[in-house]
């Protein structure tokens, strides 16, 4: 003999067995559509309205661009794909992709390598910890610009920097920093991870307070090393982090612009010269919209085929 289970909210027995009833048809769930408020459509919509008219619509704009020869006055000529075959040829094209691979790598690396290393050593509770983690912040808070042009002061010839190593023992002979084809990339990617270290610090912050404590105390236990509880079980944790730091720093690597531009212009020689950094010379300084535009698609989907590689790479693993 089968038990009778009632139906919750209701008079009615039902069998376990038995096929569910339908509800009375004044007790229909509603669509979703009709049970979200009218003022949470608008607040939904209206930034996406917003979002459409500055974001998608002149990136659908400038793509259409890339296929023709504007200068900002009168029509667009349609040239077709003459905009990427000149790239193809362009040697400050070249430069600008191989100086992008190694600011990804550079800037990226280096961020994330520093960003977790500062989150590990002061994610602990103790005295003045919110005073360390309020200074290595503080660069985030001013602009790019305003951090290019305060790290362009202290490369000058006479400036901090050589006036450090020269009381160390270094003597850089007034080294120019930034107008040294050699030096310049790497001077403009350790002003740029300054700043950006203590983003990443943030981010993995947050990630670390969600880990579970008692895994690694555990481990601890039975006897495992320091690196053994961050490689075997803090970094499996944190792969939701991981991923959105992945993100971010891949395009903010492509899309690095107002650094390099306060600092070098691009020079000296286009050796400091970006996807970005020429886009923009070529689009507003010689003011050939359509091939800049050509230069956008390429960061465009530079960009998108490393996240979705990374993904897709990540959506496998899980």
């Amino acid at each position: 003999m089968s038990a009778v289970v009632p139906r919750s909210g209701s008079g009615l027995a039902v069998a376990p067995g038995d096929p569910p009833r339908p509800l009375p048809a004044g007790r229909r769930r509603r669509p979703v559509t009709s049970r979200v408020p009218p003022v949470v459509w608008l607040l939904l919509l209206v930034p996406l309205a917003v979002e459409m008219f500055w974001v998608f619509w002149p990136a659908l704009n400038s793509f259409q661009l890339s296929f023709t020869k504007w200068s900002g006055v009168g029509a667009a000529v349609p040239v077709g794909l003459k905009n990427y075959r000149t790239l193809l040829a362009d040697p400050i094209f070249h430069t600008a992709i191989k100086n992008n691979v190694l600011w990804v790598i550079g800037f990226g690396g280096f961020s994330v390598v520093t960003g977790l290393a500062l989150a590990l050593a002061l994610n602990r509770p103790r005295r003045g910890v919110a005073v360390y983690r309020s200074a290595i912040y503080l660069p985030m808070v001013f602009s790019l610009a305003v951090t290019g042009l305060f790290w362009r002061v202290l490369y000058q010839p006479d400036g901090p920097i050589n006036t450090v190593l020269g009381a160390i023992g270094i003597n850089t002979g007034e080294h120019q920093w930034l107008a040294d084809p050699r030096t310049a990339l790497g001077a403009i990617l350790i002003a740029a991870i300054w700043r950006q270290g203590g983003y990443i610090m943030v981010l993995y912050l947050a990630g670390l307070k969600g880990c579970d404590p008692s895994l690694e105390e555990a481990a601890a236990v039975d006897g495992a090393s320091w690196w053994q509880r961050f490689r075997h079980i803090v970094m499996p944790q944190l792969h939701n982090v991981n991923t959105v730091v992945f993100a971010v720093t891949v395009i903010d690597s492509l899309r690095t612009f107002d650094i390099v531009w306060a600092m070098t212009r691009g020079g000296p020689y286009n050796s400091t010269q970006l996807l970005s950094t020429y886009m923009y010379q070529v689009g507003f300084t010689v003011v050939n919209l359509g091939y800049g535009s050509a230069i956008a698609v390429v960061i465009f989907v530079l960009a998108i085929a490393f996240i979705i590689t990374y993904l897709v790479r990540a959506t496998r693993e899980d």
